[in-house]
């Protein structure tokens, strides 16, 4: 019998490439290995017309997942790592982070203008907390609205002019090939990404060696510290998905240099903080100290 690893995966465009992408990297790594691909249809993908903080966050995209590994349906399952609660769910953990894809948001406008071009009060979709406070920080006269979908959708929403334009993460538009819809790339100045923004976290029982071994050949040492650091960071904020946080490390000589930014919703205030250190949990732990120290408490308040 060939050796055999089971996948689940939402049904997702996005979703199923991450999956397909993981899968083909252990395949090279291991040339006997099968690969099995169970599609798993989560409460985040039915419902796509409330904003994750309001119907539940993080947890939406990943419960059905994470249920099949408690049952020993599946073996593991890929996530977008921003999508994964900070906090290991019971029995499971984070068996692979492969290479960092691009961490920059883009920006997507049919009609061709980059962000400082955008018209007075030009219409932006976008979900998420840390974009609206970071965008409106940089262009308080533009309004942001809402807006829910896979990266396909959006991207057809704001063609159809439902919105004058939409930020997406870099990561998912180049990873299905739709990089002729991108307007600018943000800077990271502008736009501080989401914690593990571009990671890939790959979820297994956390018991089982049979899947551990086989997914430590094709482990990013980098991409792990960096995630573990920001998210780091957004736990000792206690936050999700639905407050204003960003972070983002990097390698540098003394280890990892971590930026961290807490805003208030509609992005008066902005609150930014950054360190290095080598112990990245202690990293983003620290940092997260230092910015509830300087008020980010009542940022996140706001």
């Amino acid at each position: 019998m060939p050796l055999t690893l089971t996948f689940a995966t939402r049904p997702s465009a996005l979703a199923r490439w991450q999956t397909n992408y993981v899968a083909d990297l252990l395949r090279a790594a291991h040339p006997s290995l099968a690969i099995e691909i169970e599609v798993i249809v989560t409460k985040g993908d039915r419902i796509l017309d409330k904003p994750l903080p309001v119907i539940g966050g993080k947890g939406l995209f990943t419960a059905e997942l994470e249920r099949a590994l408690h049952e020993g349906r599946v073996d593991a399952a890929v996530h977008s790592l921003k999508d994964l609660p900070v906090e290991d769910a019971p029995g499971l953990t984070i068996g692979l982070t492969p290479a960092r894809a691009d961490v920059r948001d883009v920006l997507i406008c049919p009609a061709g203008y980059t962000l400082d071009e955008l018209p007075a009060g030009a219409v932006v979709g976008t979900s998420s907390p840390r974009r609206q406070a970071q965008l409106l920080a940089h262009r308080p006269d533009l309004v942001v609205k809402s807006i829910r979908g896979n990266v396909d959708t959006r991207i057809r929403k704001a063609r159809e002019g439902k919105y004058d334009a939409v930020i997406l993460a870099a990561a998912g538009v180049t990873r299905l090939g739709l990089e002729d819809a991108i307007t600018q790339y943000l800077p990271l100045d502008l736009m501080l990404p989401a914690p593990g923004q571009g990671v890939l976290g790959v979820q297994c029982r956390a018991d089982d060696e049979r899947t551990l071994s086989l997914l430590a050949a094709v482990e990013d040492p980098n991409a792990r510290a960096a995630a573990q650091a920001e998210r780091a960071f957004l736990a000792g904020l206690g936050g999700g998905c639905s407050i204003p946080v960003a972070a983002y490390a990097q390698a540098s000589g003394a280890g990892l240099h971590l930026r961290g930014l807490v805003a208030s919703p509609d992005g008066s205030r902005i609150l930014r903080v950054e360190a290095t250190g080598a112990d990245p949990r202690a990293l983003g732990q620290s940092l997260a100290e230092e910015a509830l120290a300087r008020g980010a408490a009542s940022l996140l308040g706001d």
